[in-house]
């Protein structure tokens, strides 16, 4: 038998003072480390690889990596890779020996923090510690009142950067966006750096078309931080770079990126983008596979350049739907290989990034909600470091929806509750508690000491969610969860205007590349 407790009714012990204490406690602000949740809870509870499966895997990455190696590495590249024991075979390819992959992985930058402009927003990212951002390059942005797609712009970069600036359960902001207004190479890097860095004080991740691009931005973060010495203590900006084009190919302009990258002292994503049955083998475990072994080539390649220079294990490989060729990027199987791939971080003990949140739902429905759900939730229990596209994406990362990015708060915040899992103490096993309210009365815990404590510490409450009596909803009006999101969405794009970089800063920056787009009104100066 089910009971509801209808939170109006006028019970003796609700009249004093149980109903008006809970608001008070829900209203009080929390420390942090009371929230329920929080950046960088302890995963790693799901596995879905055994240890024997590991050791495979991890045996069957070295195989590949000394006999078939990498093909089209650029002249730097051989020169950096054979310097540190690669081998440059006949046929063009680039070999590793075993030895030398070991001994990279050793040596390896791990247990680092990526950093925000403000303090607060850093992430130590080690372990099974988790955190959920955004990334793509979606070209199309989801107009969910016409329910149709348009073409992204620089704007809406700026737009995503600044609501996910008030997302409490969004850690990072990785460029999600193509701003398709922006038709030269140099201008797209430039510009939507500089919406990343203004719209928040998070981490970003962004990239760089080609090498030529990084100095100017390098340009922007320096003096943003306040001089090259304090951006290189703290980055606060790192680079999303896809160095191999599966299957095992440098891509050449991505690696020249990311020598200047590493050059310049900006972390680097290593990140391996198979799509099973087209560009990685069908077989799941293949595809996990391949990703390592071309993300470990990567690791290889930067430490050959810079020792222990902070790298992001970034095996992404995406799941296709084997009929029609499509992506699938909302699928069991997806949310399987991510899970997977954390796994593999975690037996190398190297900071791991992966994709998940990717829904094949157009719209943010129904069926966006289970994808997202299943693939966050299953990347957070596996323990990834960082969940990359977890908010906001749709169509298989064509399109990008600002009101998801407030609806996906919500349901992140769900999946980081199931990451924190149950606390077991003599306290939480509640034997006192139970024994008051059965002995003494009055036989439910609404207004026990207990619940007073813990509704805001051991709950999480969502933001935008429906949570009404069926009665309470119609009394309301009927609240759609998809309206909630579009009012806050407008609120918060006519309210928040991040002032983290000073005016002045922006000026000279603005004198110096005056291929900066945005216009100051959009920023709200």
């Amino acid at each position: 038998m089910s009971v509801i407790l209808d939170e109006n009714a006028a019970t003796p012990h609700r009249r004093h003072g149980g109903r008006e204490a809970r608001r008070a406690m829900r209203s009080a602000p929390l420390g942090e480390d009371l929230r329920p949740v929080r950046p960088g809870l302890e995963g790693g509870r799901y596995k879905p690889l055994a240890d024997s499966d590991l050791a495979r895997i991890h045996e069957a990455v070295l195989t590949l990596l000394e006999t078939v190696g990498f093909a089209n590495a650029i002249p730097s590249c051989i020169e950096a890779l054979t310097r540190a024991g690669a081998k440059l075979g006949n046929d063009g390819r680039i070999r590793f020996p075993r030895a030398l992959v070991e001994d990279t992985i050793r040596n390896a930058a791990r247990h680092f923090t990526l950093c925000g402009q403000d303090p607060r927003h850093d992430m130590v990212v080690q372990g099974s510690r988790v955190h959920y951002g955004t990334a793509g390059a979606a070209v199309h942005v989801v107009d969910v009142e016409k329910r149709e797609y348009r073409e992204s712009l620089l704007q809406d970069i700026y737009d995503a950067a600044r609501i996910v600036d008030v997302m409490d359960n969004i850690h990072f902001f990785q460029r999600p966006m193509v701003a398709r207004d922006m038709v030269d190479p140099t201008d797209l890097d430039l510009n939507t750096l500089y919406a990343c860095v203004t719209g928040t004080t998070k981490h970003v991740g962004t990239s760089f078309t080609v090498r030529e691009n990084v100095a100017p931005a390098l340009d922007i973060l320096y003096a943003i931080a306040g001089g090259e010495e304090n951006f290189r203590a703290r980055p606060f900006v790192s680079n999303s770079n896809c160095f191999v084009v599966p299957p095992m190919k440098f891509a050449e302009d991505a690696c020249g990126v990311l020598e200047a990258c590493v050059e310049g002292g900006i972390p680097i994503l290593l990140l391996s983008a198979g799509q099973a049955g087209a560009t990685a083998p069908a077989a799941i475990a293949g595809a996990v596979v391949q990703a390592v072994a071309e993300v470990l080539a990567g690791l290889v390649y930067v430490n050959a350049l810079k020792p222990g220079h902070p790298c992001i294990f970034g095996t992404w490989p995406f799941v296709s739907d084997l009929r029609t060729g499509a992506m699938s990027g909302g699928s069991g199987e997806q949310a399987l290989m991510t899970a997977a791939c954390a796994q593999m971080a975690q037996f190398y003990d190297l900071p791991g990034g992966s994709a998940a949140g990717m829904a094949d739902s157009k719209l943010p429905d129904i069926q966006s909600g289970y994808e997202k759900g299943i693939t966050d939730a299953m990347a957070g229990l596996s323990g990834l470091n960082l969940v990359y596209e977890a908010a906001g994406m749709h169509a298989s990362l064509l399109g990008f929806c600002l009101e998801s990015l407030i609806i996906d708060n919500d349901m992140i915040g769900q999946c980081l509750r199931c990451v924190r899992g149950i606390e077991v103490s003599d306290a939480a096993l509640s034997l006192d508690v139970i024994a008051d309210v059965c002995l003494n009365g009055p036989g439910h815990y609404l207004g026990h000491e207990q619940t007073l404590q813990l509704m805001q510490t051991e709950y999480f409450y969502p933001a935008v969610a429906d949570r009404f009596s069926p009665k309470q909803w119609a009394e309301k009006g009927k609240p759609d969860i998809l309206a909630r999101a579009i009012e806050e969405k407008r609120r918060i794009l006519a309210t928040h205007f991040p002032r983290h970089v000073p005016r002045e800063v922006d000026d000279a920056l603005r004198a110096r590349h005056p291929n900066i787009h945005l216009p100051r009104r959009a920023m709200g100066w």
